[in-house]
């Protein structure tokens, strides 16, 4: 009896230690369960049901456990000899095995519906049009640019709220991870390739956002504030950077790649194409020699018909390649 109480006095113990854990982490934790955003709410009601499913299993399995310790545990004085007796029950079995196989095919088929459902290139249905922002992660910034009008942000994003934002996202440096917890998960940002994805907010806020990837010494300072706001606020404030924001140049760009960290910044004017050359600054090329020591040129680049009006590094030589027009940017 002593050891079960002394077993019970500890379990206690560390269920009240784990509380107060979570207590004082607040709310910040959490805050993926305070979707702002119709792909937020459908990954927490995702969250919720598999937790659920979850616990018809555990809550069984866990309280039997603690039963059969406490109805058959040893007792002091105890002499009797063990001597279990086998059968086999056909009920027991269907119940215990039946119940986990159900389980596992609802969640599979409730799983594979929102995997459809929340693919992130496909776009959220709605009246609004919507707006496309280029994120780019840098070492250690997130540079915004709106194509639509000509205007970027580095490491804030403002929106209008009820308006579906299309992302299209790559990276000048290590591979990084976009998310903001209360519009919906992450996506991977990587070089060499533009990924997209598609959120909403529903409310004006702020919300946090942040590099879910290690990338290095100051990772942990890639955090952003998305501003939602109303259509009115977004477009008086895209007029205000218009107006009192620098130009983003292509020699600044080079200088805001460069490794560390960045005070939020505006920039009234983008130079054309800097998206698309970003990504194809890391494509590689059909046939590109060994030992090519410098960034790859696309087909596109060696016919000419990307960035015009630009000067280019003098190319080492390089092997024919057939004459391919490219539509999206990638080798296939």
């Amino acid at each position: 009896m002593k050891n079960s109480a002394a077993f019970i006095r500890k379990m206690a113990s560390l269920g009240l230690l784990a509380a107060i854990t979570l207590l004082a982490s607040g709310c910040q934790s959490m805050i993926v369960f305070d979707p702002k955003g119709p792909v937020g709410a459908d990954q927490r009601d995702l969250i919720y049901f598999t937790m659920l499913l979850c616990l018809i299993i555990l809550v069984p399995v866990l309280a039997l456990t603690g039963w059969i310790v406490w109805r058959f545990r040893d007792k002091a004085g105890n002499d009797a000899p063990y001597q279990p007796k086998w059968e086999h029950s056909t009920k027991l079995e269907i119940i215990w095995w039946g119940i986990p196989i159900v389980v596992i095919g609802v969640l599979a088929i409730v799983t594979a519906k929102y995997t459809y459902k929340l693919d992130p290139a496909k776009p959220l249905a709605s009246e609004v049009k919507p707006i496309t922002v280029q994120v780019t992660s840098l070492d250690w910034k997130w540079l915004f640019q709106y194509p639509e009008l000509g205007i970027a942000t580095v490491n804030q994003l403002t929106i209008p709220e009820d308006t579906p934002i299309r992302f299209e996202l790559t990276s000048d440096g290590p591979m990084n991870s976009f998310w903001v917890p209360q519009l919906g998960g992450m996506i991977y940002t990587m070089s060499g390739m533009a990924t997209t994805l598609h959120l909403q907010a529903d409310e004006p806020g702020s919300y946090m956002g942040t590099g879910a990837n290690f990338t290095g010494r100051d990772f942990a300072k890639m955090q952003f504030t998305t501003k939602a706001v109303t259509r009115a606020e977004f477009d008086s404030w895209v007029k205000e950077v218009k107006a009192s924001g620098k130009a983003l140049t292509e020699e600044g760009y080079l200088q805001l790649a460069q490794p560390g960290t960045s005070e939020p910044l505006t920039f009234s004017s983008i130079p054309m194409g800097l998206f698309q050359r970003i990504v194809h600054g890391y494509s590689m090329s059909r046939g590109a020699p060994a030992g090519y020591n410098q960034k790859a040129k696309t087909l596109s680049d060696l016919h000419g018909e990307g960035d015009e009006g630009h000067e280019q590094p003098a190319p080492q030589p390089m092997p024919a390649v057939p004459n391919m027009n490219h539509t999206n940017g990638h080798n296939h």
